[in-house]
């Protein structure tokens, strides 16, 4: 097993050991990782959605975990401060040995960079000392079972060749009713193709991964129909009824709605993988839009997705010209903003004083990050990218942004020779924020943008989140025009806020006023101010009011409060309702439990 590994005799013993104990570190992690995806899997056939989503919150912080023990290990034993240059480099050489029949070898290097960059000072962040490039190809890689299974409906006949694919994933619990569901999936392809199958060519075959994606209360059959020289991806969710029996709840064919299910503003997959690349390089060809590094950070590997976002961040810097800039719109309390127009990405770092009416400091902003990151983002908020000690070119940076960011945020910056070091920044997919698109909107795009705007608010509140500031500008129009919220210093569990209706005024000189007659604890929130400072614009106004009225009332948010305390997992369906079978053949299928 690759896992057993051991350096020939002959190097540098203390090099030898700090290889063996990196990728002792790395194999136990992705050992943890596995596991997680093979319980995610007894999780979704018994229904335990309360156990899902712990592992995805608890996995996320796995990485870090076996990290620290990594380095407490490389100080204790080899006392890693004091080592030479020479150590170091030979250990990055035998740690590459070690990975020559790896499973993960991306991975293991992603691994070994973490270690090292808690011990060694960032002038070490090159190639000689860590992966600054990759050092094992992850082609080819092979894994048993195989990543993908094939079906060939030349030889078994379609109906049956598609009942077999959701036969082999071996649920442990029984399906409502599969043949009248492979009818429906047989029946959705073909109204997708315009009414008739294509004539099958010799290669005709179903191509699907092997492990199924557990998110939320579904899991996911990821592939693709090879058919001659056309390729057709499609996703089906899997889903449970009253009776724990499984159904297909739809099939998704279009690769726009594919890419929203895998949209990073979404919770990590649990699926369970021996070799993640293999997982990317199939996901990719149906999915060719993606990058890399958006497809591991969603398949919960969001350390190598952030290690291959870094390598394109400076790729992109070698092959384009067009320089850093403050990011349009209007510019927040908390964090300084900053784009390449080149580049889909915002770049946040946090001032160094947050002035009034703010009530956060940095500790504060902080924790409501990783708040976020644990999360279930349901589709409305967007995923960050946390780095410390990020070198950039200082030619890059326009004389606007650097006299910026010295005044509003100089703890954050370092400036080193040629480069503009910032010690700590959130990067996330670049938006069209909500008040500039509303500003140049027609009618028909205000009423869909403020009724997505509404929806978001929902969604966040079936996940019990509460935005705090719920001002347009705080939310984001993505590429597929759904509305998602990134403004996240003031956000707070939902069953933590305290709704309320405004009491009455004792007499009409306090109303006049304007002055606040009653008392306003810090949780407080009445749903009845949102309207003044929300609902200035009149065609704003008509389409909130069409759709949302009741997001201005405190019994909506009590309502929801009381659904999150009595345990209820809402459903959220990451396609629209009028895909599912039951609504586009009109036979009922009852609600996923």
């Amino acid at each position: 097993m690759w896992g057993r590994t051991r350096i020939p005799s002959g190097q540098n013993p203390v090099a030898e050991a700090i290889a063996q104990a990196m990728i002792e570190g790395f194999n136990k992690h992705y050992r943890l990782f596995r596991e997680c995806g093979r319980q995610a899997k007894a999780c979704f056939e018994t229904g335990d959605w309360h156990g899902l989503q712990r592992l995805v919150k608890d996995r996320i912080q796995f990485y870090d975990d076996r990290v620290l023990e990594a380095v407490e290990r490389l100080h204790k034993e080899f006392h890693a401060d004091s080592l030479d240059d020479n150590t170091w480099q030979q250990a990055k050489l035998l740690y590459i040995g070690l990975l020559t029949d790896h499973k993960q070898p991306e991975c293991a290097e992603t691994f070994f960079n973490s270690v090292c960059c808690k011990i060694l000072h960032r002038t070490y962040f090159h190639n000689d000392f860590i992966f600054f490039r990759p050092a094992i190809s992850t082609e080819y890689l092979e894994s048993d079972p195989p990543t993908y299974r094939s079906y060939y409906p030349n030889e078994t006949g379609l109906r049956p060749a598609i009942r077999q694919v959701f036969l082999d994933f071996a649920w442990n619990c029984p399906f409502a009713d599969l043949e009248r569901d492979v009818t429906y999936v047989i029946e959705a392809v073909r109204r997708y193709l315009g009414g008739t199958w294509p004539k099958p060519e010799a290669n005709f075959q179903i191509q699907v991964l092997h492990s199924a994606f557990y998110r939320n209360k579904a899991a996911y059959v990821v592939g693709k129909v090879v058919n001659g020289h056309q390729e057709h991806p499609f996703l089906v969710p899997v889903l449970r009824d009253e009776q724990h029996r499984l159904y297909l709840d739809t099939i998704l064919l279009d690769v726009s709605r594919i890419n929203v299910l895998f949209s990073s503003n979404r919770a990590y997959f649990l699926v369970d993988m021996e070799v993640p690349a293999a997982y990317v390089q199939f996901l990719r060809s149906i999915m060719p839009t993606k990058s890399k590094s958006e497809l591991y950070t969603m398949i919960g590997l969001q350390k190598q997705g952030k290690t291959l976002f870094y390598r394109d961040l400076y790729y992109h810097l070698h092959h384009s010209e067009d320089n850093f800039i403050v990011a349009p719109g209007i510019k927040g309390l908390v964090m300084v903003v900053f784009t390449l127009p080149s580049f889909p990405y915002v770049f946040k770092v946090i001032r160094d004083y947050i002035p009034q009416p703010k009530e956060v400091d940095r500790a504060t902003v902080l924790a409501k990050y990783q708040l976020v990151k644990k999360h279930d983002r349901v589709g409305r908020m967007a995923d960050t990218l946390e780095f410390s000690d990020v070198a950039l070119p200082k030619s890059r940076f326009s004389q606007e942004l650097l006299r910026e960011l010295r005044q509003l945020a100089p703890s954050s910056l370092e400036e080193e020779g040629d480069n503009i070091v910032i010690r700590h920044v959130y990067i996330e997919r670049r938006m069209v924020p909500l008040n500039i698109y509303l500003d140049v909107a027609d009618e028909e795009q205000t009423e869909h943008a403020v009724r997505e705007y509404g929806n978001a608010i929902r969604d966040l509140a079936a996940a019990n989140i509460f935005p705090g500031d719920m001002l347009w500008k705080n939310f984001g129009v993505t590429r597929y025009r759904r509305v998602v919220f990134y403004d996240y210093d003031e956000i707070e569990y939902l069953t933590d806020c305290n709704f309320r209706r405004i009491p009455p005024a004792p007499n009409e000189e306090f109303e006049l006023s304007g002055e606040v007659w009653y008392s306003v604890a810090r949780n407080d929130v009445f749903p009845e101010e949102f309207e003044r400072f929300l609902l200035g614009s009149p065609k704003v106004r008509a389409a909130f009011m069409k759709y949302h009225a009741e997001l201005l009332t405190p019994e909506f948010w009590r309502a929801q409060q009381d659904k999150i305390r009595s345990g209820q997992v809402v459903d959220f369906f990451p396609y629209p309702e009028s895909l599912r079978f039951r609504n586009v053949f009109g036979e009922p299928v009852a609600s996923p439990v």
